[in-house]
């Protein structure tokens, strides 16, 4: 029996020290920001009817996403050395500099190349700033409270992720600059946190260079059952980040949200020529949120008592899978809800506990390494899948290229439009609604597909992690 299963909640929570609270309040504003732009970014990017849009393809935007990806994922494996060996906060502050001149150039900048380098920056920023605040609050917990304490860090995450959506759409009803900006100057008040607490101290030498901080780094993660455990996540991060990066240009091109969008309020809603009034993107996404707000605190409490880190993950991993399968499956809102919501409760189980395991594990003066050490997943898991998902998206689920695709090879029309008023050419070509047209491309093309292979990479990622886990009753520093 641990002493998790001894504590009760309230004394875990009582044991909780302002540093880690103060942790939680920039990571929450840090994704308040973040969020607001992430998740109206790939309509921003790629959506062909997007008025103010930057109209580039889909795989351009997996092509960003990819890199981005890769840029803000692999980062943190080194600079969690680097938090440990120069200090957290100084870190926090280079970060959130970082981020704020990436959300203005975004806000300035149409053209690919110059669009793309704010991206980088932006991810620069968010990847350094990760590892010293998760590093402060796990410094500033102890063992006995880590499954609560990682479960309100995951609550108050995804309270920044859920104010998020309605601050982009507030700001995006004055213009798409006025996210960027409003995000940049979100991220800022950052700033000011870093003056309300004396700074943690990480325990790590403070008299190692820079190339024996990378040297640490790489030795640390050659543990092949470290790696082994980082490798097998990939395929969950694969199939999680589509959460974010495919479903915004899927919902507004199949699910149809009109008959529940009647009874909503109009700052829930868009509205074009061609839909009518549906429930925007942003907040059906949002459910995720909102969900993980009420939930993961007493979710992490719960399996705490009940199964080990690993088993947690396991199963989280496979209800994440199985909602990605369902997010397909038609394109009915309540069938996207149902999906998002069984999705939800899958990350409540996998995501917190994998940060919290690696947490556990690390030695006492590698804390942000490790911490650093998550993202690698991510880097291939969110790598592949933006990469795979750009080509995949384009080629069988856009609604603009389906259109195009019809009027070429069932209409004969020689010339193509632009991709922009393909489907409202389509429309008037077939003499239909915009709804029957949609519904006859679904038919006809079943876009659901392109989920398939995410959700084949969840479980594929579980089945690995089932084996790990055989394994690692066997290690004493991996039997977690």
């Amino acid at each position: 029996m641990s002493a998790n299963e001894r504590i009760p909640f309230m004394e875990q929570v009582r044991s909780l020290t302002w540093p880690f609270w103060v942790a939680n309040i920039m990571e929450m504003i840090e994704r308040l920001a973040y969020y607001g732009v992430r998740v109206v970014i790939p309509i921003y990017i790629a959506q062909a009817d997007e008025i103010g849009g930057l109209h580039f393809s889909q795989s351009d935007k997996g092509l960003i996403f990819a890199a981005w990806a890769f840029l803000q994922s692999i980062l943190p494996v080194f600079t969690g050395g680097f938090a440990d060996r120069y200090g957290y906060k100084r870190q926090i502050v280079a970060s959130v500099i970082l981020s704020a001149c990436g959300y203005t150039l975004m806000a300035t900048q149409r053209e690919f190349w110059p669009f793309f380098f704010a991206c980088m920056l932006l991810a620069t920023g968010t990847a350094i700033f990760k590892p010293p605040v998760q590093a402060t609050f796990v410094k500033s917990m102890s063992d006995k409270a880590s499954g609560v304490g990682w479960g309100f860090f995951y609550m108050v995450v995804n309270i920044g992720g859920f104010m998020g959506p309605p601050l982009a759409h507030f700001l995006l009803g004055i213009s798409w600059p006025a996210v960027f900006y409003g995000c940049a100057g979100l991220i800022s008040l950052n700033l000011f946190w870093l003056f309300t607490y004396k700074s943690v101290d990480s325990g790590a030498a403070r008299d190692t260079s820079v190339w024996d901080v990378v040297a640490v780094t790489a030795k640390n993660i050659l543990n092949i059952r470290l790696l082994s455990f980082i490798l097998i996540l990939s395929g969950f991060w694969a199939c999680f980040t589509q959460l974010f990066d495919m479903l915004p240009n899927y919902i507004v091109d199949w699910v149809d949200s009109s008959s529940l969008a009647a009874h909503l309020p109009g700052w829930m809603l868009s509205y074009n020529d061609s839909r009518g009034a549906q429930i925007t993107q942003e907040w059906v996404i949002n459910l995720n949120s909102f969900l993980i707000i009420f939930f993961v605190v007493h979710v992490s409490w719960f399996v705490n008592t009940r199964m080990r880190r690993l088993s947690s993950i396991f199963l989280g991993i496979c209800m994440a899978s199985l909602g990605v399968f369902l997010v397909g499956m038609n394109p009915s809102i309540w069938l996207c809800f149902f999906g998002i919501a069984v999705f939800s409760f899958g990350e409540m189980l996998s995501s917190p506990k994998t940060n919290e395991y690696l947490g556990v594990i690390a030695p006492k003066d590698k804390k942000a390494l490790f911490m650093g050490y998550a993202n690698i997943p991510l880097a291939i898991g969110w790598g592949w899948g933006a990469f795979v998902g750009g080509q995949v998206y384009e080629n069988y689920g856009e609604k603009a290229m389906m259109a195009m695709r019809y009027l070429e090879q069932e209409l004969h029309v020689t010339t193509l439009p632009d991709r922009s008023v393909a489907f409202d050419t389509l429309v008037s070509q077939l003499g239909r609604t915009p709804s029957e047209v949609t519904m006859l491309l679904w038919d006809k093309y079943d876009p659901g597909l392109v989920w398939l292979p995410f959700a084949a990479a969840g479980i594929l990622s579980a089945i690995a992690l089932l084996i790990y886990n055989r394994f690692a009753k066997r290690w004493e520093e991996m039997n977690a």
